[in-house]
């Protein structure tokens, strides 16, 4: 007989997934709640999506497939929209084209929003009934929807800083910009070295790129104590970093030869164009929206190098994965500058940490059967690994094991760099 204790600690697997789904498919309705319609709709650059899209998308995700592979009898809310808001999936047939998503004019943000509103609901009438495999796509879609909502606010920020008007989303947080700590130059921290076994490979949520867990060899290496700043990032700059093609990849140099890239993204007139609004560089905060060719050839300014994704990973695991993360609720988004100087720092939910490793699968890596195998595993080439989150990562969303992944000129994303060095 279970005990009194058990009976009233226990927890209803697909009740704390509904309070989860709800709390996600509301965020995402906050973070947009200050924009007009043509604010949701517009799209700046092809890597990018309307704001309305990412809200359509995570809904078609849940409506796919959940609903309609999983409730006998669903009948989609509407026909069309399963083309205009598929993205990548080649096994949910064909699509309307990524650059042209800034076309849909129609339909309008308050029918995507009462489309959200039904199949939200459909899902939490539903979720008591559903079978384990429904209820894992529900846990995947929740995660979705949370790399989404990140999507959603970088995309929306370089669309913004393409008018004139300079347009804010959210007023700045007074908070951030009350103090500014000064700390002494960067250090140097310890990794561990030997052999280590990383990736995913025990309870709660992973997406199958982390995995499966295996070992790895760490030669001896140092790790900085936390990401590089904009005030080092200016020593760069004025170091001639961006004019010195002997610090750069012949990829890198052709890239900011044919771009004109002379700063960091968003960087512009000694200020930088943040969700707020234009501000002050902040000398302490760690630099961001810099792509891979840039992260190295900084390294390499710095006689240091790229950390490998193995090297992070032994690093984090013994840090608390949402003890920096602070996305839970719309608001001012911006890197703050580190709490203090001892030990690593920064870890997570600052800036996304590029690594010299590329995006491959894992040893025994299979990717899923069926459309949803192509969330992850079509996407290893090309591409590198960054670690940790940023401050638009919502909470909840990180793990030590967490692998995000971009191609090496793309820095619209807050994407930072850690530095690593040989011991």
């Amino acid at each position: 007989m279970a005990s009194r204790t058990d009976a009233s600690t226990r927890t209803d697997p697909a009740e704390d997934l509904g309070r989860r789904f709800a709390a996600t498919r509301r965020l995402s309705l906050d973070l947009v709640a200050t924009l007009s319609d043509a604010d949701a709709s517009a799209q700046s650059m092809p890597d990018a999506s309307p704001a309305k899209w990412h809200l359509a998308h995570t809904t078609w995700f849940f409506e796919t497939f959940v609903l309609r592979d999983h409730l006998p009898g669903y009948a989609l809310f509407d026909a069309r929209y399963p083309y205009l808001f598929n993205s990548y999936y080649e096994a949910e047939g064909p699509r309307h084209a990524r650059p042209q998503r800034g076309l849909l004019t129609r339909p309008s943000l308050d029918e995507i929003c009462v489309w959200r509103a039904h199949v939200d609901a459909a899902v939490q009438t539903a979720l008591p009934e559903l079978p384990a495999a429904a209820l894992t796509l529900v846990e995947l879609g929740i995660h979705h929807e949370q790399q989404h909502q990140e999507l959603l606010l970088t995309d929306l920020k370089h669309l913004f800083a393409q008018n004139p008007l300079s347009p804010a989303v959210w007023p700045r947080d007074p908070a951030i910009a009350s103090e500014v700590p000064q700390f002494s130059a960067m250090k140097w921290v310890r990794g561990a070295a030997g052999i280590a076994a990383v990736g995913h490979g025990g309870e709660g949520f992973a997406f199958d790129c982390e995995g499966p867990r295996h070992d790895v060899l760490l030669a001896p290496h140092a790790l900085a104590n936390r990401p590089v700043t904009n005030g080092e990032w200016r020593q760069f700059i004025d170091d001639g970093g961006y004019h010195t093609p002997a610090l750069w990849l012949s990829d890198g140099w052709a890239w900011v030869q044919a771009e004109g890239v002379e700063a960091p993204a968003y960087w512009r007139d000694g200020g930088m164009f943040t969700l707020a609004g234009w501000q002050d560089i902040d000398p302490a905060a760690p630099v961001t929206h810099i792509s891979f060719f840039e992260a190295d050839a900084f390294a390499s300014w710095a006689g240091a190098r790229l950390p490998t994704e193995f090297e992070w990973e032994a690093a984090a695991a013994a840090y608390d994965p949402h003890g920096g993360q602070k996305l839970d609720a719309a608001g001012a988004v911006q890197p703050a500058p580190a709490a203090d100087d001892t030990g690593l720092q920064q870890m997570f939910g600052s800036v996304w940490e590029w690594t010299g490793s590329a995006y491959r699968p894992y040893p025994g890596f299979r990717a899923a059967p069926g459309a949803v195998g192509e969330y992850n595993g079509k996407f290893m080439s090309g591409q590198f690994v960054l670690r940790g989150g940023s401050c638009a990562t919502p909470r909840g969303h990180l793990r030590a094991s967490y692998r995000n992944f971009f191609y090496p000129h793309q820095r619209w994303q807050f994407t930072g760099v850690r530095l690593a060095k040989d011991l």
